[in-house]
């Protein structure tokens, strides 16, 4: 079956998985996906229910409350541009969230990124190699330090809105990047609070 023809069944059945009840959402959505599509459909709920457990422990360790955790409140870092923003949880992300986020890097070679992202599109920790040291070059910063800024652009708000059980978006970056991007959401107790994205490069053949 051809990409376009599966893209089409994709959004169908995202279109069918909407209307859904929460508890029907669990159901395998009969389509035809390519085996790195379905390779990387897994790791991204992987992920999800990962961070979601890291989360939870947050709030089980009162390290951060329910409350502050769904406020989406972003603090502006001075004098950065692109402009960044810390929240009430964020050092905990970099504590905590950056080590199963580069797992992936580490184990799929064509895996550009793959990062937890709030409802707003926030990424409160990148991965390694978008976490390099800022320069002040804003060009050079736009490609190496990504971590901490608002991606509110349509496959952001997209993916970190959803909560079909699974998307595909094509994603040109502002770095002149073009990837396929899986996005899957990531529920806290139960309440969705936003989303994983990983974005790869498709397997030749």
């Amino acid at each position: 079956m051809t990409h376009p023809i599966r893209r089409h069944l994709a959004v169908l059945a995202l279109a069918l998985a909407a209307l859904l009840p929460a508890s029907g959402r669990a159901q395998s959505i009969p389509i035809n996906l390519s085996a790195q599509e379905r390779e990387m459909m897994a790791v991204a709920g992987d992920l999800s229910r990962k961070c979601a457990s890291i989360m939870e422990r947050w709030i089980a360790n009162k390290e951060i409350s329910e409350e502050k955790l769904f406020s989406f409140l972003y603090y502006p870092m001075p004098k950065i541009d692109p402009p960044k923003y810390t929240t009430d949880y964020d050092k905990l992300s970099d504590r905590d969230i950056a080590e199963p986020e580069e797992s992936v890097i580490r184990r799929f070679p064509l895996v550009s990124y793959a990062v937890m992202v709030d409802k707003n599109g926030y990424i409160p920790t990148s991965n390694e190699k978008y976490r390099q040291p800022l320069t002040g070059n804003r060009a050079a910063d736009l490609l190496h330090n990504r971590t901490k800024i608002i991606h509110n652009h349509t496959v952001g708000l997209t993916a970190g809105r959803s909560e079909a059980p699974f998307l595909f978006q094509q994603y040109k970056r502002d770095n002149g990047e073009t990837l396929t991007e899986i996005s899957v959401p990531l529920y806290v107790h139960g309440v969705h609070w936003g989303a994983i994205r990983i974005g790869y490069r498709r397997a030749e053949g």
